[in-house]
């Protein structure tokens, strides 16, 4: 590929940067002569705004799939030429019909393992309701404690699938003298025991067993946790559910629809700890993420694309 013409601009648009911290997560110097650059910090999703949005850009830099790239749209920017998207995998993106049109896609890695953090975090803040007691402090409520957390030693905790981010959830919820069992449609006994958790042959018997879990609804003492994907729990059976307490609460990272409509219901629910999909959210990730995008525009316009997807 021919190196982009160093005297003429190139115009960049960064979407989706809801915090205003692409600019300065990294060093954009490099590319202070050869690019304009516009962010946007809100998330479009009706294909024609983003089509007058986005028509003049011939580089687009995405931050996961807050934004999607569908054919239909990407057949509507002529201008496009590069995608620059945040992570080695984007299911927002139709990578192969972008290829077809000669769009190139790169992604970048991360730093440290934020998602594994978060897991934690929701877990610990959903079953020891700190943001129900957070907010009863704030509001002066007199009843100086109205939950009962629960503990965890003893406690089961149930996986579906033991992945990478599954085995390393599994070592944390041992450290806390926890019980780990596991199921998912491919998993085999001898990865569960590779994993160093326990195998269950059907998912009923993990829901049954389970006194937290990552992806499914379970019985009335259980906690639901995703951090996963939004479509995975049916949002409107989850929160009949939460108001007629039959599962303990739920911490949910992800949603249908994001960002979370501010008249859904879910954010009105009982005994639910809601985070806006921030399980990918730290400083080093950032930077990694905003550092490696900058190289792999700078690499674009040299001719030289890396990091393809």
């Amino acid at each position: 590929m021919p190196a982009t013409n160093p005297t003429v601009r190139t115009q960049v648009a960064i979407l989706d940067d809801y915090q205003g911290v692409a600019l300065t997560s990294a060093n954009w110097a490099p590319l202070q002569d050869r690019v304009d650059i516009d962010v946007f910090r809100d998330t479009l999703t009706d294909e024609d705004d983003l089509v007058r949005r986005l028509g003049k850009y011939e580089m687009i830099c995405a931050m996961r799939e807050r934004t999607k790239f569908p054919p239909s749209l990407l057949d509507r920017l002529p201008k496009l030429r590069f995608i620059a998207t945040t992570g080695m995998r984007n299911l927002g993106i139709a990578s192969a019909y972008a290829k077809e049109k000669g769009i190139i896609v790169s992604g970048t890695g991360g730093s440290g393992n934020p998602t594994l953090e978060h897991i934690w975090a929701l877990i610990l803040a959903t079953v020891r309701y700190i943001t129900v007691e957070d907010a009863n402090v704030k509001a002066g409520i007199p009843q100086w404690q109205s939950t009962m957390p629960l503990g965890l030693a003893g406690r089961t905790s149930g996986l579906v699938g033991v992945g990478r981010l599954g085995t390393q959830t599994a070592k944390i919820a041992k450290a806390f003298d926890m019980r780990v069992i596991a199921w998912s449609p491919n998993l085999m006994p001898e990865r569960a025991e590779n994993a160093g958790v326990e195998y269950v042959a059907t998912k009923e018997t993990l829901l049954k067993e389970s006194d937290i879990e990552d992806l499914a609804l379970m019985k009335p003492t259980a906690f639901l946790i995703n951090t996963s994907r939004g479509p995975l729990v049916d949002e409107t059976a989850l929160i009949e559910l939460l108001e007629e307490e039959r599962i303990a609460g739920a911490g949910l990272d992800v949603f249908d629809v994001e960002p979370l409509p501010i008249d859904h219901p879910i954010r009105k629910a009982k005994r639910v700890t809601l985070s806006p999909h921030s399980g990918y959210l730290t400083d080093t990730n950032y930077a990694a993420f905003w550092s490696q995008t900058v190289e792999n525009i700078s690499a674009f316009l040299d001719g030289n694309p890396r990091n393809i997807l």
